[in-house]
């Protein structure tokens, strides 16, 4: 079975085959770059269910003009803060510009909170998966962790706001998180519920 993942970012890639594997599902995971897609898409949604539908009619449009007839899997994310009406929300990859060092979106999430009380801290990392079947089907699904944004930076590195985001039942952002600590990110939970709609073994 192969199926077409919607970026041309091999670190996504690598998670999406390893949470294939766990789940004992032996696909072929292709990028758009191994399929030649090199086009912009213009996620102007405003939800994530729109930007993820966005990106899976764009790659389906093209594989269509091509003759690709696979299983088209795309996805959007990104944190919502309470306190900031659920922003940075759909704009989460662009919240302090294209391409912003992790440093600067940080810092500007932590200069838009810190009058914010503790009740307004809440937040949650959104995944919303659209999954578009050759036979025309379409199955969406939904993973959410819920926690609160911490008062300062910690631990540098990995997803843009796992350094100030303190997931629920624990005390420490994620990135200062052992793994045995981490519970399943908002991406695992949205693909178990995707595999488990799309009824493949």
């Amino acid at each position: 079975m192969k199926i077409i993942y919607g970026t041309g970012n091999k670190d996504k890639i690598a998670e999406i085959k390893k949470l294939f594997d766990n789940h004992n599902i032996k696909a072929q995971i292709l990028s758009l770059k191994d399929i030649g897609f090199n086009e912009d898409i213009d996620e102007n949604g405003t939800t994530f269910e729109e930007n993820s539908m966005i990106k899976a009619q764009a790659v389906k449009q093209f594989c269509n003009k091509k003759n690709i007839n696979e299983i088209i899997i795309t996805d959007d994310a990104g944190l919502c803060v309470d306190g900031l009406n659920g922003a940075p929300g759909v704009h989460s990859a662009r919240y302090a510009g294209d391409h912003a060092p992790q440093s600067v979106t940080l810092n500007k999430l932590m200069n838009e909170m810190k009058n914010l009380h503790e009740e307004k801290r809440n937040a949650q990392f959104v995944c919303v998966l659209t999954a578009l079947l050759p036979d025309g089907e379409t199955i969406i699904a939904k993973g959410i962790t819920k926690g609160k944004i911490s008062e300062k930076i910690g631990t540098m590195g990995g997803l843009t706001f796992c350094p100030v985001f303190i997931p629920e039942g624990t005390n420490r952002v994620m990135n200062d998180l052992t793994d045995e600590e981490k519970e399943e990110t908002h991406r695992e939970k949205a693909f178990k519920e995707l595999i488990k709609k799309l009824n493949i073994k």
